[in-house]
């Protein structure tokens, strides 16, 4: 049993589902399309999958992020194959702000390419050279060719109607109580509030910011909702219509665009061709903050004339599960039978698969592959 229908708990679901385990996947949301709005973390997620220039380059945090990129490889092929094809455009430029962000992408392209990572720093110069221009206070850039962004809700669609097509068991429902069963063969009990119960010998909890409330609500005396906390932190985006294309063309971005934490993403296979997203704000709480949009719009003052120019025809927000005191994600065996897969913070699109193939590998009762290279579902 899954508890959450964000990525990580569909991916999950999937990979379970697809080593021959019966799945039942439980979540609200699954009652019908999102609203326009207040989407789930993974819907109102822009997709970056920011890999290869990850400040840190070693540790847990870049083995899981390798794993991810190669696994999102695989997985994208093979759900194409079985007609659920997931958008994908290739390439992330990194943006320089200040002297300290240019000689860190200068120290982290010499280490990355003495692994033999493909990563480019970009002149002042060749960044200028851009259209759309981007911010002119931009000292250079480091450019990485194999990050880059994946539509987070095609990849959830994809994933869950694959799941469907092969039998995955839905359950439309709140958990309000989970407990262990009693007896040898173990187990947990979901009682829903919409009085559905549900039984399985595995639970993952891989709801996102609802997962500290399920946590609380264990039983326990709130023992693990303080041993695995977690804190909320609401994120608004915007797709933006651009003006009007000049008469001699642009020339395409090479990929998404990342200034100062803001990400920018071409989406020309939106409605008129002219579509960017643009976010995320990190607003702690669950509240949004209206204010919070006019330095995003902005660019924190560095927005470039045709970026203040473009129309919002969007407008949306959705909630992120920060760990408090502990690295992102949380992939923690929190008692017999009960797994927790949360806590990804901003990388829950990008780790959805490295997540799903640690659960599997706790399911099944040992590892499957080394974390550093792709888990083959059919092994």
């Amino acid at each position: 049993m899954v508890l959450g229908a964000g990525l990580v708990g569909v991916a999950c679901a999937w990979l379970l589902q697809r080593r021959g385990h019966r799945v039942l996947l439980v979540d609200p949301a699954l009652a019908g399309p999102p609203d326009a709005m207040l989407r789930n973390g993974s819907r109102a997620a822009l997709g970056v999958l920011m890999g290869q220039v990850a400040h840190r380059g070693s540790g847990r945090g870049w083995r899981l992020r390798q794993q991810s990129l190669a696994l999102w490889r695989s997985w994208r092929a093979d759900l194409a194959r079985r007609g659920y094809p997931i958008a994908y455009r290739p390439g992330l430029l990194m943006l320089a702000a200040s002297g300290n962000q240019l000689e860190h992408q200068q120290r982290l392209a010499l280490e990355r390419q003495r692994r033999g990572l493909p990563l480019e720093l970009w002149s002042r110069e060749r960044v200028a050279e851009l259209d759309p221009v981007v911010p002119a206070a931009a000292l250079g850039g480091l450019f990485s060719p194999d990050d880059g962004q994946l539509d987070p809700g095609q990849a959830l669609d994809a994933l869950l109607a694959d799941a469907n097509a092969a039998g995955l068991g839905q359950l439309a429902d709140r958990a309000v109580a989970l407990e262990p069963l009693t007896g040898a063969a173990g187990g947990w009990r979901l009682q829903g509030e919409a009085g559905h119960v549900a039984e399985a010998e595995w639970v993952v909890l891989a709801a996102g910011a609802a997962t500290p409330a399920l946590l609380a609500r264990l039983g326990d005396g709130g023992t693990l909702a303080t041993t695995w906390p977690m804190q909320p932190v609401l994120g608004q985006a915007l797709e933006l219509e651009l003006p009007a294309e000049p008469a001699n063309g642009w020339r395409p971005w090479p990929g998404a665009v990342v200034w100062e934490g803001i990400n920018l993403i071409p989406r020309p296979d939106r409605p008129g061709g002219r579509r960017l997203w643009l976010g995320a704000t990190l607003e702690p709480g669950r509240e949004a903050d209206g204010a919070a949009l006019d330095p995003l719009r902005s660019l924190g003052g560095h927005a470039p004339a045709w970026l203040k120019a473009a129309v919002p025809v969007a407008h949306w927000q959705g909630l992120r599960a920060r760990p408090d005191g502990r690295p992102a994600p949380l992939l923690e065996p929190i008692a017999p039978g009960l797994l927790l897969a949360g806590g990804h913070y901003r990388n829950g699109v990008l780790l959805a698969p490295a997540s799903a193939t640690w659960a599997v590998e706790q399911v099944e009762g040992k590892p499957r592959c080394s974390q550093a290279m792709p888990f083959d579902p059919n092994m």
